[in-house]
């Protein structure tokens, strides 16, 4: 997808691709890919022994195992747009997210502060100039918080086409 092409012109599916495509090349490379955790793990200064890293890593590595079918190191957008679907959320791509997720919350407490949640948008290739409306479309208590499973619904539901709270917000 080209990088100028603008939001209201692609699908969720088109943003979610652009933003895993980090060298905007046009295909996700193993390296795109995993590189999230490193950036994730950079960001958050964890080293690399502590236990939320490896699971990231092992997650990470199995999600980018299962949409690289053929293992070839490159996925198009044409083999991801048919491949990511509600079941692969459920039980891939969630839990490679959620430990994502889990590397930024600090204190583990299954939520993060509008700063954590910049930090891990931000390592994951998200726009920057938006965080604070995917946050705010998140916290819909006005806590200063987004739960973890808020997080993973809404991302769910903008992959496969459902009402987000986040819709536009969230890329």
């Amino acid at each position: 997808m080209d990088r100028t092409t603008t939001t209201a012109d692609t699908t969720p599916t088109q943003r979610v691709f652009a933003m895993m495509d980090r060298d905007g090349d046009g295909v996700i490379s193993a390296d795109d890919y995993l590189s999230r955790i490193d950036r994730v793990v950079r960001a958050t200064g964890r080293s690399e022994d502590d236990p939320l890293v490896a699971t990231a890593r092992a997650e990470g590595r199995k999600a980018w195992e299962v949409m690289d079918a053929d293992a070839d190191g490159r996925l198009t957008f044409a083999a991801y747009d048919a491949w990511v679907d509600g079941d692969k959320f459920d039980n891939i791509c969630q839990y490679a997210l959620g430990s994502l997720f889990d590397l930024v919350d600090a204190d583990g407490d299954g939520a993060l502060d509008r700063a954590e949640f910049t930090t891990l948008r931000t390592a994951l290739n998200n726009p920057p100039g938006n965080a604070g409306a995917a946050f705010a479309a998140l916290d819909t208590d006005g806590d200063g918080l987004v739960a973890r499973g808020a997080y993973l619904a809404a991302i769910r539901a903008y992959i496969v086409g459902d009402d987000s709270p986040m819709g536009e917000a969230l890329y």
